[in-house]
């Protein structure tokens, strides 16, 4: 039990949003396609090709150590996913085989064990892609990843230590030409909602969740709005389109979540969700969800005092029945 646990994979390139190209650093170490000859940097953040079924091609990857030290990785390929909550892009652990690119690609034999790289120093590693002959046409997404293999932040947890090994890894984007189908759908809209116990004192807070689903066979860039109409037609929220800027790979699906800091208090709502994908125009998917605000404490506080009411009024009647009663009961006796 006093063995060491690998608690967490970081991949420094893959939990970047997409946003403007930037080669893959940690501070202590970078990965990014190897520059051309008698270049010190590259003009590639990440690796961009396209080849047909059965096709093989050649590149090269470089690890740059940036520290005053001397490091050593394990270099591996690997696929892409999305994160499920946020959508974010990430690449597999080593522990997890790669089913789609990252089984396609063939580091160099030096790379079988581990990858030592003197401080301030750079290792180029060739690869080559071997497209199988039944690759679906559209996009690939993996990257090639450098895991340090030094572990680092060891905290002791009752018997058992656990520790970081950081990775650093450069996304890799492969096209097999064919039919290009983007696809987009917008499922699974609900809407969670609190409310203040005496309405109108505070705001009421709610959370619309939905899912996004990437239905084609190429990355999309989602773009939502999201609208709400009370009763009448009546606009109660309006968020024009934006980029999430995230990227969706085929495949993928992800849950985000909206935050409605200002909800109905009292109303019937329909909340709806429209998400397009930039550089798509024709590409749209809508979906919605109903739900009734309802001021629940109060509406429970004026029933407890109708109740209440209603039982006075009740034990009024009774007392005056009573009292009627042994008033008749009386007179009877004063006529005999």
């Amino acid at each position: 039990m006093r063995g060491l646990l690998l608690g967490l994979l970081l991949l420094g390139a893959g939990l970047l949003p997409a946003a403007p190209a930037a080669a893959a650093d940690n501070g202590m170490w970078g990965v990014f396609p190897t520059p051309a000859a008698g270049a010190a940097m590259t003009d590639r953040a990440y690796f961009f090709h396209q080849g047909a079924a059965g096709s093989t091609l050649s590149d090269s990857v470089t690890v740059l150590n940036s520290s005053d030290r001397e490091l050593t990785f394990r270099v591996f390929a690997t696929d892409a996913v999305n994160t499920p909550a946020g959508g974010a892009f990430a690449l597999l652990p080593v522990e997890t085989a790669p089913k789609d690119v990252g089984a396609w690609i063939t580091l160099a034999p030096e790379t079988a064990s581990t990858v030592t790289v003197p401080a301030k120093g750079r290792k180029d590693i060739p690869f080559t892609v071997r497209v199988p002959a039944d690759a679906t046409p559209g996009d690939h997404v993996g990257g090639i990843v450098a895991l340090g293999t030094a572990v680092e932040g060891v905290q002791q947890d009752g018997k058992v230590q656990v520790g970081v090994r950081r990775s650093v890894g450069a996304r890799l984007y492969f096209r097999v030409p064919g039919p290009v189908t983007p696809g987009l759908s917008v499922e699974d809209v609900r809407v969670s909602r609190s409310a203040p116990l005496l309405p109108w004192v505070k705001d009421a807070r709610a959370t619309v969740r939905y899912s996004l689903f990437n239905r084609g066979n190429v990355v999309v860039e989602p773009t939502v709005a999201i609208t709400a109409e009370g009763l009448f037609g009546r606009r109660v929220l309006d968020r024009p389109v934006r980029e999430l800027k995230l990227t969706l790979l085929p495949g993928q699906r992800i849950e985000l979540t909206e935050p409605w800091p200002d909800a109905p208090q009292s109303d019937r709502v329909t909340v709806r969700i429209t998400a397009g994908a930039a550089g798509h125009p024709d590409l749209v998917s809508r979906s919605e969800t109903d739900f009734v605000a309802v001021p629940w404490p109060a509406v429970g506080l004026l029933l407890i005092l109708a109740g209440a009411g209603i039982t006075v009024r009740v034990l009024r009647r009774r007392r005056r029945a009573e009292s009627e009663q042994d008033a008749s009961v009386l007179d009877l006796a004063g006529t005999r």
